[in-house]
């Protein structure tokens, strides 16, 4: 899908690509089939279905940065790669990125400071990746400052399709895009990115996975 000057394509799970003004951006790469060079790859944490070095690696050239959580850093040391904890900013490639708190409540899967969320601006849009994280109180700070959501969907080591939809009422992101959902990671069906169309319309958007 297009929006404004960027492109988005839903590569599965976690994993976007980004193209705005000669700018390449992906997300927590994992069992992507696409090859091609990345200038910035975001990874939210270290889990193994966001931070895969054998995914990266089809998309990373000399020049790509990553920007990542702490504890994925020494999983991508062959990369150049800059950490980033919650509260922390950095302006890469032109690209303004900020680091956001990112974790569960009442589940074991994503404890506070493991993870992060991103927010990023590029081309003046500004994106929010979530990460893993259920409906927490922070999100409330991001209200207005996000034109792009894309939030995690599954019930079950993130937020439902229910609580992702309240996520976008605080938000008020222009665009709200689901993730985390229909791949072999045991998350979520399309089913749940379907009900959070359904719940956020006109808001939510649905892009077409490639290959």
């Amino acid at each position: 899908m297009d929006y404004k000057d960027a492109s988005i394509e839903w590569l599965g799970h976690d994993c976007f690509k980004i193209k705005a003004r000669g700018t390449t951006i992906y997300t927590d790469p994992f069992q992507i089939s696409t090859k091609g060079n990345a200038d910035l790859i975001l990874v939210t944490h270290e889990h193994y279905d966001h931070c895969s070095p054998a995914d990266i690696a089809k998309i990373a050239s000399p020049a790509t940065e990553i920007i990542c959580s702490q504890l994925a850093a020494p999983k991508l040391k062959q990369w150049k790669t800059t950490v980033l904890k919650a509260g922390q900013s950095v302006e890469i490639k032109g690209v303004k990125i900020s680091a956001f708190p990112s974790y569960n409540i009442g589940k074991p899967f994503h404890p506070k400071g493991a993870g992060i969320g991103l927010l990023f601006e590029t081309a003046g849009i500004r994106f929010y990746l979530a990460g893993d994280t259920d409906l927490i109180p922070e999100m409330k700070e991001l209200k207005g400052k996000v034109d792009v959501a894309f939030l995690p969907v599954d019930g079950t080591y993130t937020m439902s399709a229910e609580e992702a939809a309240k996520a976008v009422g605080i938000i008020c992101p222009e665009i709200a895009i689901p993730m985390h959902y229909g791949g072999e990671a045991g998350d979520g069906t399309s089913q749940d990115a379907e009900r959070f169309s359904a719940l956020c319309r006109p808001k939510a958007k649905i892009p077409g996975k490639t290959a």
